[in-house]
C-alpha cells in the first residue's frame, strides 16, 4: 500500500508536478493540499491526519514555518522541520545561525530604519546590495553603486506598508561573482549548477532564467553542505553560494527549492531522491 503523503502548497507548479508524478516509483501516493485550506490547531490536526508525512511547499514565508509548526505539533512528520523553515524563510537568522557553526557566510547589516541604513553605508563600502530578510526569486534586491543615490532607494524601502517587509539587509556586492546552487536531499548533494546573470540583469538567480551550467562536487562545497546539514537537520534544501576571494559563502537556504534549472542542466533525478529520502523518514 503506498504510503499517503501531502505536497502544502498554494498551487501546483513544475517541481510539485514532477514529484507527484514520480511518486508511485517509490512507493507513495502524493496529493496537494492548498495550504489556505488546513486550519490548523487542532491537537489531532483532523486536516492532515490522514498523511503519513507533509511537504511543505508554501511560498508564503508566513504560511510555511507556521504550518509546519502546528503539524508537527499534531504528530505529522514534517519535510523540512519547523525548526529549519524558520531559520531559512528569515534571512539575518539564518546568517547569523550558519555564522555560530563556522559556515562562511557574507558580510551583512540587519536594517530596520533609516539609522541602521545610514549606519551600514558608514562601515560599508559601495557598491552594497539592500534585500529583504523575508523573499526570495530575486525580488526586491536591489542594487546601490553610488552613495548619492542610497537614501532615495531607501525611500521605497520606508514607503512598504508592514514592518517584516522593511526588515532588510545590506552586504558587499561581489562583482562578477557567479552562484551556485547545490540542491540537498537528506544529508546528500544530488546537483549543483552554477548560475551567471544573463542580459541587462545583474541578479545571479534561478527564477530570473539566468544562463546555467553544470559543476562538479567540489571538496569545499560538500564540506559547507555537510556543515549547513549538520546545524538544520536532514532536508530538502536549495543551498546558494558565491565565490568570495576567500572561498565559497552561503547567501541563502531555501527551505522548498524549486529545482527545475538544477534538474535540467545536471539531469540529476531530483524527484526520485526526494521519494527515497520520504521512505526512509517514514521507515
Amino acid at each position: 500500500m503506498p504510503r499517503r503523503v501531502a505536497i502544502i502548497a498554494d498551487r501546483v507548479g513544475w517541481e510539485e508536478r514532477r514529484l507527484i508524478d514520480a511518486a508511485p516509483h517509490s512507493g507513495l501516493s502524493i496529493d496537494w493540499v492548498n495550504d489556505e485550506s488546513l486550519c490548523l490547531g487542532h491537537p489531532d490536526g483532523p486536516s492532515v491526519a490522514d498523511y503519513e508525512a507533509l511537504l511543505v511547499r508554501s511560498r508564503s514565508y508566513t504560511r510555511g514555518g507556521l504550518i509546519a509548526t502546528l503539524a508537527e505539533a499534531a504528530g505529522v512528520p514534517v519535510l523540512n522541520t519547523a525548526r529549519a523553515i524558520n531559520a531559512c524563510e528569515n534571512k539575518a537568522v539564518l546568517r547569523t545561525v550558519l555564522r555560530a557553526a563556522g559556515v562562511p557566510v557574507p558580510d551583512f547589516r540587519l536594517v530596520l530604519s533609516r539609522k541602521d541604513f545610514t549606519r551600514a553605508l558608514e562601515e560599508m563600502d559601495v557598491p552594497l546590495v539592500l534585500k529583504p530578510v523575508y523573499g526570495g526569486m530575486g525580488k526586491r534586491v536591489t542594487l546601490i553603486r553610488h552613495t548619492d543615490t542610497a537614501q532615495s532607494v531607501y525611500d521605497y524601502v520606508e514607503d512598504l506598508g508592514h514592518a517584516f517587509e522593511q526588515a532588510c539587509l545590506v552586504e558587499p556586492y561581489l562583482d562578477g561573482g557567479a552562484s551556485v546552487r547545490c540542491l540537498v536531499v537528506g544529508r546528500e548533494l544530488v546537483g549543483a549548477a552554477e548560475f551567471e546573470s544573463g542580459g541587462t540583469d545583474w541578479r545571479n538567480n534561478a527564477a530570473l532564467g539566468n544562463n546555467s551550467r553544470a559543476v562538479a562536487h567540489d571538496p569545499d562545497v560538500l564540506k559547507i553542505v555537510d556543515t549547513v546539514v549538520a546545524e538544520l537537520g536532514a532536508g530538502i534544501y536549495g543551498i546558494d553560494l558565491f565565490r568570495t576571494p576567500d572561498g565559497y559563502a552561503v547567501n541563502e537556504v531555501n527551505h522548498a527549492p524549486g529545482f527545475r534549472a538544477v534538474a535540467s542542466t545536471t539531469e540529476a533525478d531530483i524527484p526520485s531522491a526526494i521519494g527515497r529520502h520520504v521512505q526512509e523518514m517514514l521507515s
